[in-house]
């Protein structure tokens, strides 16, 4: 059983695809300065959690083709839609052993990155990802809404049956 707060990654992750649901590839690609499209933060969310749960915990790089397009402090891009949804799944399942394999005692070691113990425990890394998703699905929500796409999630969906609260969360 994975601890709880990958529990709630999940879950996050199940919001991330709910609110992007049905979003075209044209539509995914708009980008509505200052914000950018919804293609590249699908994208740089994968980018995100390909560097922390592969390359920093495991050594392991699957797509080093996102960082020039989607990381950190690169210039804005509108890459298509289908590859980084593709990227997304790949690296999620990739990612999700390690995910699960999460202690208690693991969640307040620090990662080694660049030889040095990183300033974040791992615990802290993996509520920064979290975070991060609802920041951008706040934002995604924002430009689908712009964009006039109807029907879309209102608020936080099954909570309660998907990621309740437990005492060890």
């Amino acid at each position: 059983m994975p601890h709880p707060m990958v529990s709630q990654l999940r879950f996050i992750r199940s919001e991330w695809l709910r609110g992007l649901d049905g979003i075209s590839d044209e539509d995914a690609r708009k980008r509505l300065m200052p914000m950018n499209c919804i293609s590249w933060m699908i994208g740089h969310l994968a980018y995100q959690e390909h560097t922390y749960w592969l390359v920093r915990a495991q050594g392991k790089s699957i797509a080093p083709e996102l960082e020039p397009l989607v990381g950190w402090d690169k210039p804005a891009s509108t890459p298509p839609l289908d590859e980084m949804w593709a990227a997304w799944h790949t690296i999620t399942k990739a990612a999700d052993p390690y995910l699960d394999s999460l202690t208690v005692e693991t969640l307040q070691t620090r990662m080694i990155v660049n030889g040095k113990p990183h300033a974040e425990t791992v615990g802290t890394m993996l509520q920064r990802v979290c975070y991060h998703y609802w920041f951008h699905l706040g934002e995604a929500l924002a430009v689908r809404q712009l964009l006039g796409h109807p029907n879309l999630p209102e608020f936080v969906g099954a909570l309660q049956q998907e990621a309740p609260y437990t005492p060890e969360s």
